[in-house]
């Protein structure tokens, strides 16, 4: 039997200070008044490999980027907010420092020429560089050559890596996002498409770099499901659930929201005494209902991990 796919609404949540952290977590589970993109590095600082979370998010007053670093050895971890409001532009260049395990981590930023698209996630035109021990650490943006001048320091040997995307996207039937898979983790386009207005056969595709790689005719019957392709000749495993486009209230003014995951390499569920009861159950309920794995029960080949949260807009 297929794996099923597992509703997301309160795991992997992102390790943040309380408000901004109550501030995601609410837009999962109920329609967010803000488009956020949140990016887990694995870097090295202060001596150990930690988890360095970048929040982006975009209002009506700007864009602000919070940061925080994982700190295991305190109760509190070290973190920063950089505000991008419109009628601001000293702002859109500078350095904040703190301390992690009492060591100095410097963060050097310029977003005076950032291009931001639908995305609160700049495209092109900056960059973000972490410095620790005299290296750079972790280095976002495409600006590297201004990064390394103005930090006057060298990368460091140790390669960060991006385990984990999380992000809200808002559209009527179209949604895009980019995403790191395949060889040497490179980005790619993805689109989702969906018919919803045909009550006998909806439909939806999901392409890769243009090309379509998945179609799923009779959304009614498989509005929760997963597929493996190949990109770049790696595995890449799709889940889907977007019960709630089909079935949610719209009077309710919750929105309806499909819920997707990239993720590189294949699932492997740990055996669990009753886990095969909770797939029958929610199979059984036809409503979607149903209680479902956490993503901590699954055990997989890769670490990167794209959540999706797709809203449907009127």
């Amino acid at each position: 039997m297929q794996n099923p796919f597992i509703m997301f609404k309160s795991a992997a949540s992102v390790n943040v200070e309380e408000s901004e952290k109550r501030s995601i977590e609410e837009s999962i589970t109920t329609k967010p008044t803000q488009n956020f993109v949140t990016c887990i590095h694995r870097a090295k600082i202060a001596g150990f490999f930690r988890n360095v979370t970048i929040t982006w998010s975009k209002s009506l007053i700007g864009h602000s980027l919070f940061i925080m670093v994982e700190n295991p050895s305190e109760e509190t971890h070290s973190s920063c907010k950089i505000d991008l409001k419109t009628w601001q532009f000293w702002g859109r260049k500078g350095m904040k420092s703190f301390r992690v395990d009492e060591k100095r981590v410097d963060i050097y930023w310029d977003l005076r020429s950032a291009k931001f698209s639908s995305s609160p996630e700049p495209t092109s035109d900056y960059y973000v560089a972490f410095v620790s021990e005299e290296e750079v650490v972790l280095l976002l943006g495409d600006q590297k050559k201004e990064a390394f001048k103005r930090t006057r320091k060298a990368p460091s040997l140790s390669e960060p890596a991006l385990v984990h995307k999380k992000e809200n996207v808002f559209a009527k039937k179209c949604f895009y996002t980019r995403t790191m898979l395949g060889q040497g983790q490179k980005e790619h386009d993805i689109i989702i498409e969906s018919v919803l207005s045909d009550p006998c056969e909806p439909e939806m595709w999901i392409s890769v770099d243009g090309t379509t790689t998945i179609r799923i005719v009779n959304l009614h019957w498989r509005f929760r499901g997963n597929e493996t392709i190949e990109v770049d000749n790696v595995p890449v495993q799709i889940l889907w659930d977007v019960h709630d486009w089909l079935y949610n209230d719209q009077t309710s003014g919750a929105g309806g929201l499909g819920t997707f995951i990239f993720k590189q390499g294949t699932f492997e569920v740990e055996p669990d005494s009753d886990f095969d009861e909770r797939i029958s159950s929610s199979e059984d309920s036809g409503d979607g209902s149903g209680e479902f794995p956490s993503p901590m029960e699954l055990d997989s080949t890769a670490d990167f991990c794209h959540f999706l949260y797709a809203w449907r807009t009127e």
